[in-house]
């Protein structure tokens, strides 16, 4: 009989319907118990306006590191053109902030240019364990997941491992200017969006005859997208056309009133996608493009960093000249995607 109830001990407390003192827990104590396990790996969505806010002051005072969360969120606190939400494991106290698409943004499971997640965590060395326990993340897509902070990637490959996924990791140069780090958390509520403070074409006009600096229109999406190292197919031909409908972008107009050289942002705030046709490099088209979307950018208190290649040392000699230099972090991107997908 004792050894019966030695065995029924055995079972009940590998369930955990016993106490360490062996004394019962009952049904209700057992699974408020999981439920409190569960409830630690579950994300809370922030969706009203003043916590939103409160995260952007409080994020800017980890810039660099977390620059991509940070950009999003001004987005999303200026009209969030691109349907994003934030996610937080906690609040106010807060250590790990996911940024991804609205669900009814992530449709196409093969599109990694919408279906994309910004990430920062103040232990990233303990996102691991939230990733693999919280429905925050499709693993079922194809997606990647971006971040400037390089410890998140033991985390991420451990998930994906856990989920059958594969990782492919990439990393670029950060480069971001002086004002971005010392921007002052208690004049963010002060800033305005694009669509608010229109695009100053009048105050930019180009000194150089038979060449203009105009606002890059949503009609040469065709044109970035065909000469973008990322594009070339109609999933980053439709990214590029919200980026530029959106967001703001810049080019310079050439003798025939077509652009020579432009500019983009993405929904991070990261500047990118920029290029000069051929024939008109060399020129100072792209400075002089560079100099007057930065200064419209400053203007309008939008944030904007960059990132670049780190074997294209050409590119990081001519944005340094224009004032960026190298953050104490870099840029990382993990492309993730099923076993039962060829990759990108």
């Amino acid at each position: 009989m004792l050894l019966e109830w030695r065995c029924i001990k055995c079972i009940l407390n590998s369930f955990g319907f016993l106490t360490c003192s062996g004394h019962f827990l009952s049904f209700q104590s057992f699974f408020l118990k999981v439920s409190r396990s569960e409830a630690s790996h579950r994300m809370i969505l922030l969706n009203n306006s003043h916590k939103l806010l409160a995260l952007y002051k409080s994020l800017a005072r980890s810039i660099p590191e977390s620059l991509k969360v940070y950009g999003s969120v001004y987005h999303i606190n200026h009209g969030n053109p691109f349907n994003m939400e934030v996610l937080v494991d906690s609040w106010p106290e807060y250590q790990m902030v996911i940024i991804r698409p609205q669900k009814q943004e992530m449709t196409d499971d093969m599109d990694s240019y919408t279906n994309v997640y910004h990430m920062f965590s103040k232990e990233p060395q303990k996102s691991q364990e939230v990733l693999k326990n919280c429905e925050i993340i499709n693993w079922k897509q194809r997606f990647q997941i971006q971040g400037l902070q390089e410890s998140l990637g033991e985390g991420i490959r451990a998930a994906a491992f856990s989920k059958s996924v594969k990782v492919e990791h990439s990393t670029a140069v950060l480069l971001v200017t002086e004002d971005i780090l010392k921007l002052n958390a208690s004049n963010e509520s002060k800033f305005r969006s694009c669509a608010e403070t229109g695009h100053p074409d009048d105050d930019f006009e180009s000194e150089t005859p038979n060449f203009k600096y105009a606002q890059l229109a949503v009609s040469y999406s065709g044109l970035v997208n065909d000469n973008w190292k990322r594009g070339g197919n109609e999933r980053s031909l439709r990214f590029i056309k919200r980026c530029i409908q959106d967001l703001p972008a810049a080019c310079m107009l050439g003798p025939e009133g077509v652009p020579v050289s432009w500019v983009t942002m993405d929904p991070s705030c990261e500047v990118g996608m920029a290029y000069s046709m051929e024939k008109y490099r060399r020129t100072g088209n792209m400075a002089r493009v560079m100099v007057r979307y930065m200064k419209y950018l400053h203007q309008k208190n939008i944030p904007f960093y960059l990132s670049v290649r780190e074997e294209n040392e050409r590119s990081r000699r001519f944005v340094q000249q224009l004032g960026f230099f190298e953050a104490s972090c870099e840029w990382h991107q993990w492309i993730c995607y099923p076993q039962n997908l060829v990759p990108f």
